[in-house]
Formats: structure tokens, C-alpha cells, sequence
């Protein structure tokens, strides 16, 4: 969610950390600070309200020396989006500290440390740290101590990096739920929330595991374990390649990432298809113990990633003939669930630090699962770390708030899963050749997809005065619909509903009228009749439809219904190709309607906390 990054050098920071915040700007924030240990031994701080590069002008315009420092975007959820509750926040002068996640108790930490003496200059949890960590100062011989001391008394989930001005030349980091990770340079080292803020000085990092607390100086790494235990981490060597300054010739990252969808799903793909049969090894090298005794599959995810596991449950209970639960991962962790015998927990998530994904992930270890896999498009996150198997997507870098490639490619995934788990169960040879079929013909027929482009453009100007929506869809088409719906109120905030079609006479219906536009997803399928039916009760109350339906279904254009024609596909891949003109749609309705389409307000990229 929020951005960190710290760095212990011999050079000048400041320059690092805020083109580090650059990096990660696309996850969303809403205000930006740093601060940096000047040659006196006091504190420098600047923070600013709004874009990075408004930090980065007072930056540039006040110098800003030192070489250890710590800087932050801020997601607000405790006090509003000022600069009084921007990060970095400082404790007497002497300890700033910069956190993402939220500490549960920091109200009675509050209290307690008011009667200490503390004054609060803010509304947030983080501020609670920065005072504890001085007060545990007080009794502690190092910096270390009184962050290991401090950790202890927190409830709730942090990623923290705190700096001291009496002992200038380190950092020292905790990380519980959310993530950190350590850079190793040559002569200076770095912290950062996601590898790719410090992409541009090494390649050469280790992640902290839950409770991990690290000293970080310029020429060495100590990390302690929950038990304050020396413990090491693996270091690897990042291939991941990064540049967000890099749109090519298109106006936005969303718009740039619609088209690189045949690309993505290429690569993801790429050598886990062979002759008519899904390879098994594609989920991890001991695959195929896992899932040959799996008779039930239950799917943790949020928002978009939510959606495709809803899209999948259709395929496995007709394709592979297992049972499939899905559950959103908010949900899931706060109820008693019972586990059914020789399941299979499939989470999915984008960045593999999804918060609630995560601790869903963590509490059904406890509950007597076969096995554990994620879908995940980031190689060391903590999902892919803490799963027993995991798919990684191949998706490439995505940098849209809103998630588009990242979803097709995810369908694309569970397709595999259905494979793969099918021929243990209720799917043949002959099944599976044409499930592979059908995976091959995607990047193809999403290139096709792409062309319907212009004539959703034109349709797009149809929604410029529109507040409300109503998307309907049926079977494996209604979770889409409700992703179209969703990719519509993110981008362009026109309020945007789904609903499974045969529902509308449930209650949806009273909401139509001229001005509430009703987008369907119809190929053609064994629903397409039924779903007919459906438009008429529409179309008998005076509402205007835009239906997206391949040539074989035959819905006719007239004064009250707009068709725009989709490429003929394999009824299994329709979901995916039914995506593409929904996701073009909310793309230009939100350009025409001015938003900022990249980083819509309020929302963020990667969700680290509850």
C-alpha cells in the first residue's frame, strides 16, 4: 500500500529515497515526506501533501545532505491527508520513523505514553511508535533494543524503519504483516517496501520473514528473529526489470497494460503446455503429489482477484468435477469455516502481500488443508514464500491501480489449475486437449478483442453524464460483469452494480429507467436464450442496453439496444475475451471523464493492510 525506503550510505541519500518513492507512486498515496541525518547530527525533514514530486522540488530546492536517511508515501487510515500526519514523524527531536500497516492498540499506547509526558503533533498510529521507541530509549543500551522492546507492545501490522540521530550511521527495521525487504550495496545498504524502489542501486536483496527486526549500517545486516535470535536470510539476485517513466506511446499505464495482454498471457504459457496436456510442474516441482488428491478446491481473494476465482469455480465443478468454495479473504478469517476432507487453499493476489489474503493463508495452516497454493505475480512475496505451491503469473510489472492483465492473466492460471486437478478427477484426455486449445487461441483472440477499440471509444461518450450503471451477466459471465462493474466505479467513479441476470426481477428492475445504463456480457452459450429473456424485461421498462455478444447470438441493434459484435471463441477462454471491451470501456469513459485514471482517488495498488 504506502511506500517505504531507508538507506545507509557514504554518499547523499536524498536523491535515492525520493526516486525510490517515484517508483512505487503507481500503488497509491496521497502525501510524501523524508528525512535525512544532517553533518550536525540533527534531523532534516520534509513532507508534502499530494504528488512525490512536489517533495521532490523542496527537496532539490533545500539540498537536503546526509547519508542516512528514511522517506515514505503515505495511504492515510488514521487522521486525513495532511501534512501534519504525513511520515516521516519524529519523537524529541531525535528518532523519526516511518511505518505502514496499522497498530490496533495504539489508543491505550497513546494514553500511556500522554502520561509519560509525549505530546502528539498527529492523528496517526505511527506517531504512538516513534514516542515508544525514545521512551524505551531511556532504559535500552542501543537503538536495536528499544525497537526490539517496542515490537513487543504493539498489536496489529507494521513494516517500520526507525532512525536515530545519536547513532546516526543505522537503521533499524521490523517488519510484522507488512513487508520489507533489505537491499545489499557496497559500502551503504537499503530498505525498502518493494524491491523495485531500489531497482536502480543493486540487485542483491533478502526479504524479513514475520517478527524479523534488522540493523542495518553501511557495511553489514543483522536481522534477529521473533525471539530477538540471530538468524540469516536467503539473498538473491533480482532479474525483475522496472522503469515507470516508461508509458511508450500510450497516455496511461491502464491503457498501456489492455494492450499488452496477448504478451502476457504468452509469457504465462510459455512451457507449461505440451502436447494437449497441461504440465503439472507449472504449480511447483512437487505439483503433482499435491493435487492428484485433491477433491475440493476453496479460493481466498479480494476485489479483482475475488473475481476471478468466481469465474473459476464454474470451470472446476463442470470441467474438472470437484467442488469449488470462494471466499472473500476479509470474510474468511473472521468466521468459523469447516474444512472439507483433501482440499486444496488456492489464494490469489497481484502482489503476494495482499493483507487479508495473507492472514487467511496463515489461519487455514492451522485448519487441516491438503495443500496451499498461490497465484501470485511477485517471486519472493510473502504468499508465494509461505504457500506449499505457487503459480507465479509472468504478468510483468503492472503499475495501473486498476488491475487489468494481472486478471486475464489469472484466468488464465486457473484454467491450468482446472487441468491439471481435472485429469485426477472428472476431466479426459479429449477435455483436456481442448482446454489447452482454448488457452493457446487467447493471446490470438484478445488481439482480436483489441480491435473493438474505436467503437467503444465512440460508445464511451454515451456514459459522459451518467452517475449510475447496472452490468448483468450469467454463469461464468456474471463474475465478469461484476468486474466490469468494478474496473467502472475505480476508474471513472460512476457508481456501477452487478448482478447476475436472471436476478434482475428480484429487485434490480426498479432501478431501470433511461438514464441507467445496462451493460451485458452475452456470448453465445447455452444462456444466451435465457439471458434474451432477461433483456426483454429490460428493454419493456425503458432502459437503454449496450450488449457485448458475438455474431452467433444474434442480438439485433435498434433504438434501445447498442450491440457491439465480440470475436467467436471457445465457451471456455469466453470469460477472458468477454473482459477486454469492459475494460476498454471503463478506460475511456474515465478519460472523457477527466479522472485520474492511473491512480484513482482513494485507492491504492498493492493492499497491506486490513
Amino acid at each position: 500500500m504506502c511506500g517505504i525506503v531507508g538507506a545507509v550510505a557514504q554518499r547523499d541519500v536524498a536523491d535515492i529515497l525520493v526516486m525510490g518513492l517515484q517508483s512505487l507512486e503507481y500503488r497509491g498515496y496521497d502525501s510524501a515526506g523524508i528525512a535525512t541525518i544532517n553533518d550536525t547530527g540533527a534531523i532534516d525533514r520534509i513532507r508534502r501533501v499530494g504528488k512525490v514530486q512536489s517533495l521532490a522540488d523542496s527537496v532539490e530546492e533545500a539540498g537536503l545532505p546526509g547519508g542516512t536517511g528514511i522517506a515514505h508515501t503515505r495511504w492515510a487510515t488514521h487522521g486525513e491527508p495532511n501534512e501534519a500526519n504525513a511520515h516521516p514523524h519524529m519523537s524529541s527531536e531525535r528518532i523519526a520513523v516511518v511505518h505502514n500497516g496499522i497498530i490496533e492498540n495504539h489508543d491505550e499506547l497513546r494514553e500511556m505514553l500522554k502520561a509519560q509526558g509525549y505530546q502528539f503533533t498527529s492523528d496517526t498510529d505511527t506517531e504512538v511508535m516513534a514516542h515508544l521507541v525514545d521512551h524505551e530509549l531511556k532504559s535500552s543500551s542501543n537503538l536495536l533494543s528499544a525497537v526490539q522492546k517496542t515490537v513487543k507492545q504493539l498489536d496489529g501490522a507494521y513494516g517500520a524503519v526507525i532512525m536515530d540521530r545519536e547513532q546516526p550511521d543505522q537503521l533499524v527495521v521490523a517488519r510484522a504483516g507488512s513487508p520489507l525487504v533489505v537491499g545489499y550495496g557496497v559500502g551503504e545498504n537499503f530498505i525498502a517496501s518493494d524491491q523495485l524502489a531500489l531497482l536502480p542501486v543493486t540487485r542483491r536483496f533478502s526479504f524479513l520473514e514475520e517478527g524479523d527486526v534488522a540493523l542495518v549500517t553501511r557495511k553489514s545486516v543483522e536481522i534477529y528473529d521473533v525471539n530477538d535470535q540471530p538468524v540469516e536470510r536467503e539473498i538473491t539476485e533480482s532479474s525483475v526489470s522496472h522503469d515507470p517513466s516508461d508509458k511508450g506511446n500510450y497516455r496511461h499505464y491502464m491503457q498501456k497494460e489492455i494492450y499488452e495482454q496477448p504478451a502476457a498471457i504468452q509469457r504465462t504459457l510459455a512451457g507449461r503446455l505440451e502436447n494437449g496436456k497441461v504440465l503439472e510442474t507449472a504449480f511447483g516441482p512437487e505439483a503433482v503429489e499435491h493435487l492428484k488428491r485433491v477433491k475440493h478446491v476453496q479460493i481466498i481473494a479480494c476485489g479483482t482477484s475475488y473475481h476471478a476465482g468466481m469465474t473459476a469455480r464454474y470451470w472446476f465443478e463442470e470441467l474438472a468435477g470437484v467442488s469449488c468454495n470462494v471466499e472473500i479473504a476479509s470474510e474468511y478469517r473472521y468466521r468459523k469455516s469447516f474444512v472439507r476432507p483433501d482440499s486444496l487453499l488456492v489464494t490469489i493476489s497481484q502482489s503476494g502481500e495482499t493483507a487479508d489474503t495473507l492472514a487467511a493463508l496463515r489461519l487455514a495452516k492451522e485448519q487441516g488443508y491438503v495443500s496451499s497454493l498461490t497465484i501470485c505475480n511477485v517471486p519472493g512475496s510473502s504468499l508465494v514464500r509461505e504457500s506449499d505451491m505457487s503459480y507465479m503469473m509472468e504478468a510483468g510489472a503492472e503499475i495501473g491501480v486498476a488491475s487489468t492483465k494481472a486478471f486475464t492473466v489469472q484466468l488464465a492460471g486457473l484454467l491450468m489449475l482446472v487441468g491439471a486437478i481435472g485429469r485426477h478427477n472428472g476431466l479426459d484426455s479429449d477435455g483436456e486437449e481442448r482446454l489447452v486449445k482454448a488457452l493457446m487461441s487467447l493471446p490470438a483472440k484478445i488481439e482480436q478483442a483489441l480491435g473493438m477499440d474505436d467503437a467503444i471509444q465512440d460508445l464511451a461518450e454515451d456514459f459522459s453524464e451518467k452517475n449510475h450503471s447496472l452490468f448483468l451477466g450469467r454463469g461464468d459471465q456474471y463474475p465478469i460483469a461484476m468486474e466490469g462493474a468494478l474496473k467502472l466505479k475505480e476508474i471513472s467513479y460512476i457508481h456501477a452494480e452487478a448482478y447476475a441476470a436472471g436476478e434482475l426481477k428480484h429487485g434490480p428492475l426498479a432501478l431501470i429507467d433511461a438514464d441507467m445504463p445496462v451493460i451485458v456480457v452475452a456470448p453465445n452459450n447455452e444462456l444466451v436464450e435465457k439471458l434474451k429473456s432477461n433483456v426483454e424485461e429490460v428493454r419493456a421498462r425503458g432502459g437503454l442496453m449496450y450488449v457485448f455478444a458475438d455474431k452467433d447470438a444474434k442480438f439485433v441493434n435498434d433504438d434501445t439496444m447498442k450491440v457491439l459484435e465480440v470475436p467467436v471463441c471457445d465457451a471456455l477462454i469466453a470469460p477472458v475475451i468477454y473482459t477486454i471491451p469492459l475494460q476498454l470501456l471503463s478506460y475511456h469513459v474515465a478519460v472523457i471523464k477527466g479522472t485520474d485514471v492511473d491512480q484513482p482517488r482513494n485507492l491504492a495498488k498493492s493492499v497491506t493492510v486490513e
